[in-house]
């Protein structure tokens, strides 16, 4: 499987090992052509701003809406959640605006307070150990969109479809099970039906 991630700023090397250490060809995205062949797209945490502003620089907005929708997968941390949004409260800043959701930045506080917690997700036997640094909360949803985790009443972790935010930095930690359910779940589904 082929996952590329976008690498135009922050925790990017972070995923890509942890999809090394799954298995994955991994593939960083610098240019659109580089998101030609992928099974799906990882856009790590780091400054939303700056990330945005690098996607219109380097022409990635329509590129990636494109991609999604000729079937490509997305999970999208921390700052790559924000990107996704259709809303993000008091920003215009660019945006994909592919999961309907309205999004918070740096509503756990600034890098200062940062924490790990025990987090309950659907579709898991055991928590995870969630790492919020400067993490947006998910403060609403759209139809269709299912919620997979929440702390403190506030949505962490949803998804839809081909579609995976996750507030927190699972990279950062030495889990690997929500990047195999990105794999399995979120980009598996579409590879089958290709071949259906």
């Amino acid at each position: 499987m082929n996952i590329g991630v976008l690498a135009l700023q922050g925790a990017f090397r972070e995923h890509r090992i942890m999809l090394e250490s799954l298995g994955c060809i991994v593939t960083e995205v610098r240019l659109p052509k580089h998101l030609e062949g992928l099974d799906g797209v990882i856009f790590p945490g780091g400054e939303s701003t700056t990330i945005g502003k690098l996607m219109v620089h380097y022409d990635f907005i329509a590129a990636l809406r494109d991609y999604h929708a000729n079937g490509g997968a997305i999970f999208a941390t921390c700052a790559g959640a924000i990107l996704l949004a259709t809303d993000i409260v008091g920003s215009d800043q660019p945006r994909l605006g592919l999961l309907e959701m309205r999004v918070k930045r740096n509503a756990f506080g600034r890098q200062v307070d940062s924490f790990e917690t025990p987090l309950e997700v659907k579709g898991l036997s055991q928590t995870f150990p969630a790492l919020f640094i400067r993490a947006p909360i998910l403060e609403s949803v759209g139809e269709g969109v299912e919620v997979l985790a929440t702390f403190d009443s506030q949505i962490v972790l949803a998804r839809k479809g081909r579609l995976l935010a996750s507030s927190f930095h699972p990279e950062l930690t030495a889990d690997t099970r929500l990047h195999k359910f990105f794999l399995e779940q979120v980009v598996q589904p579409k590879a089958v039906s290709a071949l259906a």
